[in-house]
């Protein structure tokens, strides 16, 4: 019997901020792990912590196109609440990044537990840029910080240092991550860098969002009984 392997990617729904600018999702952090998992046979489920509208960062499309113009719309308009998530359903969790994930993501109670859920069953977690703001609430089983001596990446401070909105974000996220005794490695700025810490996986900025969704779906193929690899349908986004 063939199965449809499911991936579920978590954006943040965006924040209106003091002054004018909006922090909100970076659109290849989402397009680029989408059109990944999709070539890989697996079927998308797009979640917020709101569910409904995932605002995206008006930066991040600048010579998108069209095309994806159309794709931000149908992908990211109605989003499903994280709330209705089930780690059952799925076979990895990928948080995108924005700097809206640095508002939402850190203390969303579903998220959390989500992420607990996905380290008990073994199944893996993969976040890039911001989205790695959403690993720093999150627990073990054992009450410890899930980020905790493991190996990982991020949006670094020198790569805030450049940005419009560093004064208005609540952490830094190196600086947060390094507290809570996270091995953080730092890449050169604005490069491709992934670190792989056993099922988890992150990438340090937008430049890294494909080769931390191949990462993930890597480690799904090496996790999954030879039964379960066969018979893959076309991969889409479901809604």
């Amino acid at each position: 019997m063939n199965q449809t392997n499911r991936v579920l990617i978590v954006v943040t729904n965006g924040k209106q901020l003091d002054g004018g600018p909006l922090a909100g999702v970076w659109w290849s952090e989402v397009a680029e792990p989408i059109e990944e998992f999709a070539a890989r046979g697996y079927e998308v489920t797009i979640a917020s912590p709101k569910g409904g509208e995932a605002l995206v960062d008006p930066a991040s499309m600048k010579d998108a196109g069209d095309k994806a113009e159309h794709s931000y719309k149908k992908w990211l308009s109605d989003t499903m609440p994280l709330r209705k998530a089930k780690t059952q359903d799925y076979e990895a969790i990928f948080l995108a990044g924005g700097h809206g994930a640095m508002f939402d993501f850190p203390h969303d109670v579903h998220l959390q537990n989500l992420l607990t859920d996905f380290v008990t069953a073994g199944k893996p977690i993969g976040a890039v840029c911001h989205g790695v703001a959403g690993l720093v609430g999150a627990k073990l089983d054992t009450s410890n910080p899930l980020v905790e001596n493991k190996r990982l990446t991020g949006f670094t401070n020198s790569e805030e240092e450049k940005t419009p909105l560093q004064s208005k974000l609540p952490f830094l996220l190196e600086t947060k991550l390094k507290a809570l005794e996270a091995k953080f490695v730092a890449g050169p700025d604005n490069a491709e860098h992934i670190e792989i810490d056993g099922g988890l996986v992150t990438g340090q900025n937008p430049a890294s969002s494909r080769a931390a969704a191949k990462a993930v779906a890597d480690l799904i193929v090496a996790e999954k009984p030879l039964e379960h690899r066969q018979g893959r349908v076309p991969g889409g986004v479901a809604r």
